[in-house]
């Protein structure tokens, strides 16, 4: 398992930049077009679908053909973990890929009040599909990993600031 880490700070109030990245449109808002993202359903954990705030046990069921090559990959992920203490300042949730390109993925989202500013820190464990091969190509993750992110922490800047 290899590990990609990359935060940002945002200019931005705490309690905003925490509800963007906590609703299904800041998820949408801040995927690159090139993945061809769809989110085809959400689903809370009551079962109530299209709930308000991805609460722990949400599952998302989304798909994406990256720069329309190959088929659609589908896969859900799902909010495994969700706390936030907003009088300190402080807010994480984790989402884990099932079904996905990746045989293992856990992205843990963490958010940090710096007085008018917001750190954003995102952290993903992974390994790459491709079985032992994958394994020990892995750590080179980053590498597709790193424009992502960047896109995502320049778009929460522009949006958010």
């Amino acid at each position: 398992m290899s590990t990609y880490r990359r935060r940002v700070r945002v200019a931005a109030p705490f309690d905003e930049v925490w509800t963007f990245h906590a609703e299904i449109a800041g998820l949408e808002a801040l995927t690159p077009e090139f993945m061809n993202l769809r989110v085809e359903g959400v689903v809370g954990p009551d079962g109530e679908s299209d709930p308000e705030t991805l609460a722990a046990g949400t599952e998302i069921e989304m798909s994406a053909r990256p720069f329309g090559v190959g088929p659609r990959q589908s896969w859900i992920s799902r909010i495994d973990e969700r706390e936030e203490d907003l009088d300190a300042g402080r807010a994480r949730f984790v989402d884990t890929m099932e079904g996905g390109p990746f045989p293992m993925w856990r992205h843990t989202h963490r958010f940090y009040e710096r007085g008018d500013s917001t750190v954003v820190d995102d952290e993903v464990q992974y390994e790459l599909p491709g079985g032992a091969l994958g394994r020990t190509a892995s750590p080179l993750g980053w590498i597709g990993f790193e424009p992502m992110f960047r896109y995502r922490h320049r778009e929460t800047r522009e949006l958010l600031e």
